[in-house]
């Protein structure tokens, strides 16, 4: 039977120096008794995954809103993909897997409804009263939003993961610099999720893509790493569905993007001499990074993507509609707080208008969002 002092034993005899290990966490804001069969880092992932934040992902837009269909990727099935590939690169890495997954489980906990057209206009609705990012939301959201515990707020979670939700931000606040040393480079586990996000997003916006009919194959192999990907798996694919065909293609594609990123990275490792944590906080660049080639045939291949599958009218439209849901809400609330529910009026009390009101529409799903529209804004609909 394995207990926690066991797992933490192997961490020690295994994991690489640069690793973080659960037995030197430095702990958690409010001090728990250790769990006897999980380590700090597998209690923080459990927590994740049974959070409300968690659970709403399954109902929030990656690229296509949910109601168009069941295939496409929703922010749940996004967050899985990239913390299965995030494991994958740092199990090869020697890295710790159950905190890189903790990290990837968590990325997305704060995104609004509507994907990123959504979070677009939340970020202009705050920009005089805070702002608005999601990953800053993201740890928000484990802080002090979820409620599952008598003695504190939010999911108490360990150090390390708030370091490397907080260091994933593209705006970090100010605040943080006291507690996390935000000019230090983050984690390599955390270094690993961020890479392995965009891995996985683009990669599954081109099956989604396909699948839409936004894109076709023969627009892909303008690009070079659709080409390489086709090129390697077209015998094997002969007299097989298109579809077949195609999603060999991003299947190894993926494998092409880990495999260089790891030989990359290892290489990396070796020649800067990272052998300790401190070494990697101090490095004047990021360890975890592909090849100079891969980065520039990634860049083509996002630039393809940009233009044709995000920009699509069809997207577009959407996205446009989404910012009028978003909008619509967050200005009704601020003129009516009291249509909001008992629960949050209470928050607004405390927290502020503006802020209170946000933390309520970033928690929607997409379907909540738009049912709370009609409430307010049609005149037949039930409240």
């Amino acid at each position: 039977m394995l207990t926690r002092s066991e797992f933490e034993m192997r961490e020690q005899r295994e994991l690489a120096p640069y690793a973080v290990k659960s037995r030197e966490s430095r702990g958690r804001e409010h001090p728990e008794e250790e769990h006897v069969f999980r380590s700090a880092f597998q209690r923080d992932r459990d927590r994740i995954i049974h959070a409300t934040a968690f659970r709403r992902l399954e109902y929030k837009t990656q690229v296509f809103v949910n109601h168009e269909g069941d295939y496409y990727r929703t922010r749940l099935t996004h967050t899985m993909e990239a913390a299965q590939i995030a494991r994958t690169i740092s199990r090869a890495l020697r890295l710790n897997e159950d905190l890189t997954e903790a990290t990837a489980l968590s990325h997305d906990l704060g995104h609004t409804p509507f994907g990123h057209s959504g979070e677009d206009a939340m970020e202009d609705l705050m920009a005089d009263h805070g702002g608005f990012e999601h990953n800053r939301q993201s740890l928000r959201v484990v802080d002090i939003l979820e409620k599952r515990y008598p003695g504190f707020r939010g999911l108490n979670l360990t150090y390390e993961v708030r370091e490397s939700i907080a260091k994933h931000s593209s705006r970090p606040d100010p605040a943080w610099e006291a507690e996390f040393r935000l000019a230090d480079k983050p984690l390599l586990e955390a270094q690993v999720v961020d890479i392995a996000d965009s891995i996985a997003y683009d990669n599954h916006d081109i099956d989604d893509g396909l699948q839409a009919g936004l894109i076709s194959s023969d627009d892909l192999a303008k690009t070079e790493l659709w080409r390489r990907a086709l090129g390697a798996v077209e015998a094997a694919c002969v007299g097989q569905d298109r579809r077949v065909r195609d999603r060999q293609a991003i299947i190894y594609l993926i494998n092409l993007e880990v495999g260089d990123l790891l030989e990359t990275t290892d290489r990396t490792i070796q020649e800067s001499k990272i052998d300790s944590q401190e070494t990697v906080r101090s490095a004047p660049g990021w360890i975890v990074r592909f090849s100079d080639e891969m980065a520039e045939q990634r860049k083509e291949l996002q630039a393809f993507l940009m233009r044709w599958v995000y920009r699509h009218y069809r997207v577009v439209r959407m996205a446009s509609k989404a910012r009028r849901f978003i909008v619509d809400l967050f200005n009704e609330y601020v003129r009516h707080p009291e249509a909001l529910p008992q629960e949050f009026q209470g928050w607004v009390a405390e927290v502020g208008l503006h802020r209170g009101i946000c933390d309520y529409i970033a928690g929607m799903t997409d379907r909540y969002a738009q049912d709370e529209h009609r409430k307010l804004f049609d005149p037949f609909e039930r409240t």
